[in-house]
Formats: structure tokens, C-alpha cells, sequence
């Protein structure tokens, strides 16, 4: 398994939790059944602080340090979703009219996110649906899109 400092037990998943020095790079959304695994640095601790308060409130914000991993264009991408308010959603479509792209690569970045929750794609829709989630549309993930969703009283 990948070396995390922390497996953070959550309704919608266990939380894998990896970064280097005191910068998050990492969550991942592991199986329910997966063992947690206690902070192993300060940093760690204080993600899983920040985390557990989010849970509580999903109108925390978010005071991590990130270094998120990708292309330039996902970056600018990761950048605008950054500003989508807890409570709201926008469009594929509008993101990339934003950015001077398509849709189809927003999602492609969306799909990319190294750091969900802190990094906010499930607040990116479809025009008419949810849309895809973790790269897909399997129902796995997007019961963890609509768990979210539903968490910060958005349509879903």
C-alpha cells in the first residue's frame, strides 16, 4: 500500500493522506473497510484536524499547504476550482469558457485532482447531470460526488 502519513476514517471513504514535509500532495479515497492509521508527523495531525472540521462543516475553509502534481493547464484548472464556494456548483462548460478550453478538458483535469476536498472538483457539474467523478462514472465514486454534494447542500 502507499506510504501514508495518515488513513483518515470518513463517512464517504477512509482518506489517504500523503505529503512531503509540511506541504499536502496526496488524498486519496480508499475502501470503507480500509484500517485508519493514526497522524504519523505533526503535518499529518493537523490535516486530519482540518479534515475532521470540514466533516463537521462543510463551510470550513481549507489553510493547507498544497503542491499538487500536473500540467500547467491543470493547475490553472485546480486554481479556478480553488474559488468555487462550498454550497455552489459550476458547469464543466462554464470552467472551461473561463479558461479558454473545453469541457471535456476541465474534466480530464477535474479527474486529475491529486487533492480532493481541499481542491474542490466535486463541486464541478455537468450541465444536466452530475458528471463523471475520480475519472469516471462508476457508482462508487459518484456515490462519493453525491455524498459530498448532498454534505454542502448542493444539487446532486
Amino acid at each position: 500500500m502507499t506510504a501514508y502519513q495518515a488513513r483518515l476514517a470518513a463517512p464517504l471513504a477512509v482518506l489517504g493522506i500523503r505529503a512531503e514535509a509540511d506541504v499536502l500532495t496526496v488524498i486519496d479515497f480508499l475502501p470503507l473497510d480500509t484500517a485508519a492509521l493514526a497522524p504519523q508527523t505533526s503535518f499529518a495531525r493537523e490535516i486530519c484536524r482540518q479534515l475532521h472540521a470540514y466533516l463537521a462543516n462543510p463551510r470550513y475553509l481549507f489553510d493547507l499547504p498544497l503542491r499538487p502534481v500536473g500540467t500547467p493547464f491543470q493547475q490553472r484548472v485546480w486554481r479556478e476550482m480553488t474559488q468555487i464556494a462550498s454550497g455552489e456548483v459550476r458547469c464543466y462548460g462554464e470552467l472551461a469558457q473561463a479558461l479558454g478550453s473545453s469541457p471535456r478538458a476541465v474534466g480530464g483535469a477535474c479527474g486529475a485532482n491529486p487533492i480532493p476536498l481541499v481542491i474542490p472538483c466535486h463541486r464541478v457539474v455537468g450541465k444536466n447531470s452530475v458528471g463523471g467523478f475520480m475519472r469516471g462514472r462508476e457508482a462508487g465514486p459518484l456515490a462519493i460526488k453525491h455524498w459530498l454534494l448532498r454534505h454542502e447542500a448542493c444539487r446532486d
